[in-house]
């Protein structure tokens, strides 16, 4: 059956301490856990790829359950925009390494947690060795080419991961784990290949709801607990799909491809993931998700929609950030696609706000938008990352427009140009 019981993770660790007894009470009277599944808890050691929105409340359940060893590996910072739904971090935290934030949020929550700080970007010339100190990985990473390096590095290793995905309002979580005693199932069974870049939204320009981060997250934590201590039927084999609006969950039945080759090694090189799904480089974008519909076998045609933003345009149709001012004074137009808010936040001086939807589609106003486009100079296009500013651009080339995208967005302006300017 799918998603039949597992034999536990874990060996029981040595017996609990009197404080221990006491801190875990609740756990120590609940079937399926007992003293017997707390000191499996005690031994075992869990990684996390990411400590977002994702990681973040399943760090905190996972230390609060008395997990030995908590690894996370992030190698990013606390940015003021994470704390609407990033609940491991607070404001006192903003600049500092989320893997900081995160060790200090755990010794508040358990001192008898172990904590690990991977500050560090996983590639294939590390992952093997990290993820192969654990017994299980969380998957919440932010973008593609960790995903699929994630898989494959656990399928080499044996090792089961608990993966989860949000966009807006839904999200998505699931068990894979290729040595598993039936029914192993991994990502790229169910995702074989990535999307084109570019082709679909992150979360900087979608939006997540924060909230829902909650409920991936935590189902995230009690997927690792059922692993480690063997009680219930996981999520191998099944794929959870969460509809926040409509407070529904549904379940795909998701199965391994007998034609798919067995992942023996990693990709070789440290940009390897990032070529495979068609990026120059992997940068911290939100993970997001998109809607999946049922299917009868295995999950092919599930498409994630976790992705990073890339511009693979050639020189001629994109600008650095570092050259806006310089097109400024000869004559550019600047077109900021960005939303009224995000203008809010920051702007370029001189740059004209038209949000990328008054473009995009074949309704008569996004014609119409089009020709109000100035053509007898270059019109240099930009958004926050760079995703809505390519589409835009594309659309405008097309209707005679010497557009030019900037990648990176306004963040590389900010980051190269305007260190004093607030990002968000």
């Amino acid at each position: 059956m799918t998603g039949a019981p597992l034999p536990p993770l874990v060996e029981p660790g040595p017996a609990l301490s009197p404080p221990e007894l006491a801190r875990y009470a609740r756990h120590l009277s609940l079937p399926g856990i007992g003293v017997d599944g707390q000191r499996r808890l005690a031994a075992a050691r869990v990684l996390l790829v990411g400590a977002g929105g994702l990681g973040s409340p399943a760090i905190l359940y996972l230390a609060a359950a008395g997990v030995g060893t908590i690894g996370v590996v992030d190698d990013d910072d606390v940015d003021a925009s994470n704390l609407q739904r990033q609940v491991l971090h607070g404001d006192g935290d903003v600049g500092r390494p989320k893997v900081e934030s995160a060790r200090d949020s755990v010794a508040e929550i358990n001192p008898h947690v172990r904590f690990v700080a991977h500050r560090e970007r996983l590639t294939p010339l590390n992952a093997v060795d990290v993820m192969g100190r654990y017994d299980v990985v969380l998957d919440g990473a932010d973008n593609f080419a960790t995903r699929y390096l994630v898989s494959d590095a656990a399928e080499v290793l044996g090792l089961p991961v608990v993966w989860g995905s949000i966009f807006q309002h839904s999200g998505q979580v699931s068990v894979f784990w290729g040595a598993a005693p039936e029914n192993g199932v991994t990502y790229r069974d169910v995702f074989p290949e990535p999307p084109p870049p570019g082709t679909v939204p992150d979360c900087a320009t979608g939006g997540v709801l924060g909230a829902m981060c909650g409920s991936i997250g935590t189902a995230m934590a009690v997927e690792t607990v059922k692993l480690v201590t063997g009680t219930g039927r996981t999520l191998l084999g099944r794929l959870a799909v969460h509809d926040a609006l409509k407070a529904t969950w549904r379940e795909l039945t998701v199965r391994a491809d007998p034609t798919r080759e067995p992942v023996a090694a990693l990709l070789e090189g440290p940009d390897a993931y990032a070529a495979f799904c068609g990026v120059s480089s992997v940068e911290p974008v939100e993970t997001t998700v998109s809607s999946v519909e049922p299917v009868e076998t295995r999950a092919s045609s599930v498409e994630p929609v976790e992705t990073t933003v890339s511009s693979v345009e050639p020189v001629e149709t994109t600008v650095a950030a570092t050259e806006i001012a310089a097109l400024l004074d000869d004559g550019a137009y600047l077109l900021d696609v960005r939303e009224q808010w995000e203008h809010d936040i920051v702007a370029i001086p001189g740059a004209h706000l038209v949000p990328s939807g008054h473009f995009l589609g074949t309704s008569a106003g996004a014609y119409a938008a089009l020709a109000d486009l100035p053509t007898d100079r270059p019109v240099v296009v930009l958004c926050k990352v760079g995703a809505r500013s390519d589409l835009v651009a594309q659309a405008a080339r097309e209707a005679g427009v010497d557009a030019r995208n900037v990648p990176g967005g306004i963040l590389a302006w900010i980051s190269e140009v305007a260190p004093h300017e607030q990002m968000y």
